[in-house]
């Protein structure tokens, strides 16, 4: 790799900090257990520890080693607990807390994007602190690299490090874990819980899929399931905005457009499109056209349109769909995402990365990753995409082990297409049938950007409700979700298992879920 591109990751880290969640504490489970109930929840348990915390020490072996094993004193927002950092081989770096009086169930959370986070990260630091003040033991790791040595996807030129981030990290984490719970309490696991956004939602799928028995329960938010199709997406995209780039001002005057020609769609004027695909928006019709195709700053060229068309519709093969088209609406955060500000998009860190290091089973740090033809080189790609991709819909074994999964995905997500969530779900329903919803459900958020943020209420408790759906029967058929300003509520609205939508009763303010329910859409016929 050469220096210039090594500055150019360098310029990068803020973005893909924020990509991943690293600088962003709400943004991925920050919600989580704010509809937290002790009592309604059966936490009268309180399993204590059978061994000291300093002698975990001893669990060290051939295939983990215990690195430090320290009581941590109780705090303003954590009880006491034994902090245990440890590693795996060859360097899957986990974190395991357990809390000086357990409630018998363990939470993992995720990574995002190209993961290697550290440990003591503050998002993570805040999302341990929240599980152990509810009495879980929780664990997290950094899927088996350093983000800080080896940035972006360059860890994969070392293959074992490459199969880690794809799936065994996690999967050996949870093992590991489950062998020191077994040592240091008297009382075994009750249940396992995993919440995971973004490449956290890719994670749990992989989970389900590939070991049904981790867990008893997976958040899952908005996936990155289909990573080889999102980053050959990606790479259709950036060829298009190289070629007719569109400048960042002018996304508002798309923003600004598709809400005018959409919003009113659902039948309610709200500032939200409850379901883009049954927005006829199309930029070749909607947009302001540039006279004599001379370029300005209120106006789109017949190749600026031509670009937007290529974002929405898609990326085909053979003539067919090989993956779906951005849905309208999330416009306003498309910087910096698809059109770079001060830096290069984000799509072009992700993407470049990947082809280089992953897509084709080996490193190749001279490809050029704009080059890539769908229609020639898809079959070389097939050893990452069978490592990497979670788009089995065969869960029959996650079902058989009685685990539920509750998914959302946000309308307006600039990071990665909401289609492609909508798209698994109804595989999963294809392939296992009607019983699906009886294990899995998905909400989608109008109006929520990647893992949260957004014009929608994107502050929510996807947690709470799996809970109660694994250990007391009570199925999700809403879950209320609210839109803060300044921490602030300024909205509430339920979110709706997919295909419902959140219907307005006709009387009461816009802003209360009270005056909403959950109903079908209008004319689901209608929608591509």
């Amino acid at each position: 790799m050469n220096t210039m591109t090594w500055r150019r990751i360098g310029s990068l880290t803020m973005v893909l900090a924020i990509a991943s969640g690293g600088s962003q504490p709400a943004a991925q489970n920050g919600s989580q257990f704010r509809e937290w109930k002790a009592t309604a929840l059966a936490d009268a348990v309180q399993v204590k520890p059978r061994a000291a915390c300093p002698t975990l020490v001893a669990l060290t072996g051939y295939e983990f080693s215990v690195i430090t094993a320290t009581t941590v004193a109780a705090s303003a927002d954590a009880p006491e607990h034994c902090r245990i950092v440890g590693q795996i081989q060859p360097e899957i770096r986990f974190e395991v807390s357990l809390p000086a009086a357990w409630n018998g169930r363990l939470y993992v959370f995720g990574n995002g994007g190209y993961a290697g986070e550290s440990l003591d990260a503050p998002n993570r630091a805040a999302n341990v602190r929240r599980g152990l003040a509810h009495g879980f033991a929780v664990l997290q790791m950094n899927t088996g690299h350093d983000a800080a040595t080896e940035p972006l996807g360059s860890f994969a030129v070392n293959s074992q490090k490459f199969l880690d981030y794809a799936y065994r990290g996690l999967h050996v984490s949870v093992l590991t874990t489950k062998r020191i719970l077994q040592t240091y309490y008297d009382g075994a696991l009750q249940r396992s819980y995993f919440d995971g956004c973004s490449t956290g939602g890719r994670q749990g799928l992989i989970a389900a899929q590939r070991f049904p028995e981790d867990f008893d329960g997976i958040v899952n938010g908005a996936p990155v399931l289909n990573f080889s199709g999102t980053m050959i997406d990606y790479a259709a995209n950036q060829r298009a905005l190289q070629a007719s780039p569109i400048p960042p001002d002018k996304l508002k005057i798309l923003s600004e457009t598709i809400v005018i020609t959409c919003d009113a769609v659902d039948g309610l004027k709200d500032g939200l499109i409850d379901d883009p695909r049954a927005c006829a928006f199309k930029p070749s019709v909607d947009l302001p056209r540039c006279v004599g195709d001379s370029d300005g700053p209120s106006c789109f060229t017949a190749a600026q349109i031509a670009a937007l068309e290529t974002i929405y519709g898609g990326v085909k093969r053979g003539g067919a769909e090989f993956f779906p088209g951005w849905a309208a609406g999330g416009e306003s955060a498309w910087t910096p995402w698809f059109v770079g500000g001060a830096q290069a998009p984000t799509q072009v860190a992700f993407g470049e990365t990947f082809f280089k290091y992953m897509a084709f089973g080996r490193p190749n740090t001279s490809y050029n990753w704009l080059t890539f033809n769908i229609e020639t080189d898809l079959e070389k790609m097939q050893w990452a995409r069978s490592v990497l991709d979670a788009t089995d819909p065969d869960l029959s074994r996650f079902k058989a082990h009685g685990g539920k999964i509750v998914s959302y995905f946000g309308w307006a997500d600039p990071a990665l297409n909401p289609m492609m969530g909508i798209r698994y779900y109804e595989s999963v329903i294809q392939k296992m049938g009607p019983s699906t919803t009886d294990f899995y459900r998905l909400f989608m958020v109008p109006g929520m950007y990647h893992c949260g943020g957004g014009t929608g209420v994107s502050a929510f408790d996807a947690l709470t409700p799996l809970v109660e759906w694994v250990e007391k029967g009570v199925v999700p058929q809403a879950i209320l979700g609210s839109r803060l300003v300044d921490g602030r509520v300024v909205r509430t609205r339920p979110l709706c298992p997919y295909p419902q939508v959140a219907r307005y009763q006709g009387t009461g303010s816009v802003d209360e879920a009270a005056n909403f329910r959950c109903a079908p859409p209008r004319d689901r016929a209608s929608t591509p």
